[in-house]
């Protein structure tokens, strides 16, 4: 029993679709043969293939560009004419026919300086079938570079191709199905069209005149051998569609790899930028003076680290920008000039090239260079294969190989490793890590991990809400975070507020913390006054469990994190009801009120049980402390 009505559905359709074709080829035999005899079909047969051909050969040479352009445009003037364009599939196509005569008919302008010529004619079949048959491929193709993703254009823009380029060797293979499928379309719609034809091209006959005529002199029977022809010629059209250019071509000579040559390698130069975008409501300001040669950005999603990375890429126009590398001012440049290499978030690999053919794309790719890059990258063995025979590891590496076989200046990664398994985003990041130093470029690394910032970069800027909360090295950024907004960021657990008294002890819940001098003898104390109002943090590795002297707490969850086990504890008493006083009332970045609960690491092997109870210590000298404004 079927647990879906669809099937049945379905078949209805089809047995609706079908059954009164069975039923004409099960009569057709019957027919007497003076009653068949159709003198003329040949002639009628062979003007519809003709004027079917070149109808849809007009309409896609005119529709094509126009499905493009309005697929990429979201303006009003698009839209509008893109519900113009769908008009004549409204209309009756005898009507259609009517406004064809207001424009070509014989007492026309159009049609006096033709003399006439183009009604009752095959350039009036043309024009018939053109009109009726043109909605279809323009609504297919606008469909098929609607699907296109606009990264993979980036990316081409990137590789040094033009807007002429990308939209030929870009977009058109990708959606050349779509297109083909309305190409399938239009002929059919054209080779079957009649009623724009009758009115605007009685002569000469197409076969659905032709019919018309037969059955309105003769009768039924005198249609079965125009309805056989007619048939017989749209089977043979689609089944050559059918195994016609869909196919992927399997028959390719296989890659013969050239010798391959290491990049020339060079110190690589200083990057320095300051840019300004509004993304609809969102506002994007952001300012780098570099220092060393590889930069991460990191900061949550939405924040605009994304956008900024297609500010330096040029895939994306600012409302005012500087960026200069190596004293080389790049704003001026479109991005085809750039001469970066760029890896947005999906490898965006190209669906009908191989993998040679990927990472040779780039104009002016060496594939020398090339070919040493698909040896470093592991890739050599997969150099006949398309995008989906790969891996998500595997695409990542194609995607880098291609950035690199350019020898870009400035190679732009934005979160190479998101959506990989540990192991492949532990090994493609090392084998990364080992690229940049070993080619010496300039890189911005796009990344929500501090892991990543810590292995790939020199300089970390942490970014939040289109704004800079914190640049400079990378170790003082994730040593020393600015502020509570950027210890977040970079993932700190115990993040607090307190006061800090005349003695320099800070005070947070039951915690009670002496400060080093040095953490209180910086520039951002200078102007406070005892008792100051702090926020807090400290790393849950810094945190000491110690058998006496330290601030009780009750273990509330324990996890085993492989070589280290990650403490809940709650502080105070057993119940919690002195653990939090006016000075503790503050949420981490997991939801915790921190003074209540403090994330602790441990060895594994010496973590206690849930529910034990033991004393914390929290060193001072751990304490990162930021006066409240």
């Amino acid at each position: 029993m079927l647990r879906t009505p669809l099937p049945w559905l379905a078949a209805l359709l089809v047995a609706y679709l079908l059954v009164p074709l069975v039923a004409f080829l099960v009569r057709a035999p019957g027919q007497g043969g003076s009653a068949t005899a159709a003198p003329g079909v040949g002639d009628a047969l062979r003007t519809s293939l003709i004027t079917a051909t070149i109808s849809t050969a007009v309409v896609t040479l005119l529709g094509v560009p126009l499905g493009y352009l309005l697929a990429r445009s979201s303006s009003r003037t698009a839209g509008a004419l893109g519900v113009a364009v769908q008009l004549p599939l409204a209309l009756p196509p005898l009507m259609s026919g009517i406004l064809l005569i207001y424009l070509v008919g014989p007492y026309t302008t159009i049609g006096q300086f033709f003399n006439g010529a183009l009604t009752d004619s095959a350039t009036g079949v043309v024009l018939a079938q053109c009109f009726v048959a043109a909605p279809f491929l323009v609504v297919s193709a606008r469909s098929a570079f609607a699907a296109v993703d606009p990264a993979q254009l980036d990316v081409a823009a990137t590789l040094g191709h033009g807007t002429l380029s990308r939209t030929l060797r870009v977009a058109l293979p990708i959606a050349a199905r779509g297109i083909r499928a309305g190409m399938l379309l239009a002929w059919l719609r054209a080779f079957g069209e009649f009623g724009a034809t009758i009115v605007l091209a009685y002569h000469p006959y197409t076969l659905p005149v032709f019919t018309y005529v037969q059955f309105s002199s003769t009768g039924l029977a005198a249609t079965t051998v125009p309805v056989l022809v007619t048939l017989g010629a749209a089977l043979v059209v689609l089944l050559i569609a059918d195994r016609g250019p869909a196919r992927r071509a399997h028959r390719r000579r296989p890659v013969r790899l050239p010798a391959p040559r290491p990049p020339a390698l060079s110190q690589g130069p200083v990057l320095d930028f300051a840019m300004a975008a509004r993304l609809g409501g969102f506002g994007l300001a952001v300012e780098h003076r570099g220092a060393g040669r590889n930069l991460a950005i990191l900061g949550a999603s939405g924040s605009g680290k994304s956008a900024t990375l297609r500010l330096l890429a040029g895939v994306l126009k600012p409302q005012a920008a500087e960026i200069s590398l190596g004293g080389r001012d790049l704003a001026a440049l479109p991005a085809e000039r750039r001469g970066i290499g760029y890896l947005p978030q999906h490898p965006t690999l190209l669906p009908h090239l191989r993998v040679w053919e990927q990472v040779t794309f780039g104009v002016g790719a060496d594939p020398a260079l090339a070919a040493f890059w698909l040896d470093r990258l592991k890739l050599t063995d997969l150099a006949d294969r398309y995008p989906d025979q790969l891996s998500g590891g595997q695409a990542r590496r194609v995607g880098l190989a291609r950035a690199l076989a350019r020898e870009p200046r400035l190679l732009l990664l934005d979160e190479p490793f998101a959506g990989l398994d540990a192991p492949v985003r532990d090994e493609l990041r090392r084998l990364l890590r080992t690229v940049l130093r070993e080619t010496t470029l300039t890189s911005v690394l796009v990344t929500h991990d501090p892991d990543d910032a810590a292995l790939l970069s020199q300089d970390t800027l942490l970014f939040a809400d289109g704004a800079v909360l914190q640049d400079g090295p990378t170790r003082a950024v994730l040593t020393h975070p600015a502020g509570p907004a950027a210890a977040r960021l970079l993932g700190v657990r115990n993040i607090a507020h307190g006061h800090v008294g005349a003695d320099g002890v800070l005070a947070s819940g039951p915690l009670r913390i002496a400060l080093p001098e040095a953490a209180l003898n910086t520039p951002a104390w200078q102007h406070t006054k005892a008792p100051t109002a702090v926020a807090w943090c400290v790393q849950p590795h810094d945190v000491r469990l110690v058998a006496a002297g330290g601030t009780a707490a009750i273990v509330d969850d324990v996890a085993h994190l492989g070589p280290v086990a990650e403490l809940l504890l709650r502080l105070g008493g057993d119940d919690g009801s002195d653990a939090i006083d006016s000075d503790g009332d503050a949420i981490d970045s997991i939801g915790h009120t921190v003074g209540h609960e403090l994330t602790v690491t441990v060895p594994s092997g010496q973590e206690p049980e849930i529910g034990d109870r033991c004393e914390v210590d929290v060193p001072g000298a751990a304490v990162i402390v930021w006066p409240e404004v």
